[in-house]
C-alpha cells in the first residue's frame, strides 16, 4: 500500500508539472516552481552604466558558515544573441536552496554588441562579485565563476585569459573555481549561424578560444557536458578542455550525463527535472568542497 501510495503520488506530481509546462514555457514553469521560502532575491543591482549591466542576487535563507558563503556568479547562455537573467530563477534558487549566495548577471548581446564587449560586460559582473562578496554576506576568498553554454565561454576565458579582468582590478588567480556546463571552448570554424557574426566570420580575432588559454595558473574546474549533446561537440570542448588543464596541474572534474541534451542540462536545475541528471548534486559538490583559494 505504501508503495502504491508513493507511485500515485509521483505520478500526479508528474502530470501537475506536464499540465503546468503545457500551459507556458518551460523556463517560465521552472521558474514558477521554485520555492520562495530557500532564499531572498535582491534584483536589478547594477554592475555598469548600461541597462543590460544588471544582475540578481540570490542569498541562501540558511545560516552562512563561518567566513561567509561560497560565492557564484553565472552567466547564461543564448548563443550571445539573446538570454535574460529573469528566466534563470530556477538556477538561483537551486544554488541559493545549497548555502550558495549567487549572482545571475545579464550582459549586452549580438547585435548590439559583438565579440569582445560581451567579455568586458562578464569581467565587470565578476569583479562586482568579487569586490561585494564579503558585504553581501559572501567569503570573498571562495568566489566561482560559473556559466551554461556560451555563458560557459564567457566564464571560461574570465577564468583563463587575465586579460579580461585585469582592467577591472582583478585576476583569474582570485577565484576559487570555474564551473563550464556545455561550454564551446573551442569551435573554429563556426557553423552556428547565430554566432558567426558575433565573432565576425569568417574574420576571427586571435585568442578568441578558451582551450589555447589553459595553463597552470587556472582555477579548480567543474566541466558538465550531456554526452549527446548535438549543438556544442562535448569531445572537442569539454573533454579537451579537461585533457589540457590536467596536463598543467589544474584539478578539473569532468562529469557526462547520458539522459540530458544541451539545454535540459542547466534545465535539470529546476525541480521537476532534477531526476534527469544530478548535476545541481554535482556543482553544488564541487563548490561548496572547494578549498578557498
Amino acid at each position: 500500500m505504501p508503495l502504491l501510495k508513493s507511485t500515485t503520488l509521483a505520478l500526479l506530481l508528474a502530470l501537475a508539472v506536464l499540465a503546468t509546462l503545457a500551459a507556458c514555457s518551460p523556463v517560465t514553469a521552472l521558474n514558477t516552481l521554485a520555492p520562495n521560502d530557500t532564499h531572498s532575491r535582491t534584483t536589478g543591482v547594477a554592475y555598469g552604466s548600461h541597462p543590460r549591466q544588471q544582475l540578481d542576487v540570490y542569498t541562501p535563507a540558511s545560516s552562512a558558515p563561518a567566513g561567509g558563503w561560497p560565492v557564484v556568479v553565472f552567466f547564461y547562455g543564448g548563443s550571445w544573441n539573446n538570454g535574460e537573467r529573469a528566466s534563470y530563477v530556477f538556477v538561483g534558487e537551486a544554488l541559493a536552496a545549497r548555502g550558495i549566495l549567487t549572482l545571475v548577471a545579464d550582459y549586452r548581446l549580438y547585435p548590439e554588441v559583438r565579440y569582445p564587449d560581451f567579455l568586458h560586460d562578464s569581467a565587470a559582473a565578476l569583479a562586482w562579485g568579487l569586490s561585494h562578496a564579503q558585504g553581501l554576506g559572501g567569503n570573498p576568498r571562495r568566489v566561482f565563476v560559473m556559466g551554461h553554454s556560451a555563458g560557459a565561454y564567457n566564464a571560461a576565458m574570465l577564468a583563463l585569459d587575465a586579460r579580461w579582468l585585469a582592467p577591472t582590478g582583478h585576476a583569474p588567480r582570485e577565484l576559487a573555481g570555474f564551473v563550464g556546463l556545455a561550454g564551446p571552448y573551442d569551435f573554429l570554424p563556426i557553423q552556428n549561424p547565430d554566432a558567426k557574426p558575433v565573432f565576425f566570420h569568417p574574420n576571427y580575432p586571435e585568442g578568441t578560444q578558451p582551450l589555447t588559454h589553459a595553463g597552470a595558473g587556472a582555477p579548480r574546474s567543474f566541466l558538465g557536458v550531456a554526452a549527446k549533446d548535438e549543438l556544442v561537440d562535448p569531445q572537442r570542448n569539454s573533454a579537451a578542455l579537461a585533457a589540457r588543464l590536467q596536463a598543467a596541474g589544474v584539478p578539473v572534474t569532468l562529469q557526462r550525463y547520458d539522459r540530458v541534451g544541451h539545454m535540459t542540462l542547466i534545465g535539470a536545475f529546476g525541480r521537476p527535472l532534477r531526476g534527469l541528471a544530478p548535476v545541481l548534486d554535482d556543482v553544488a559538490g564541487f563548490v561548496n568542497d572547494a578549498p578557498a583559494r
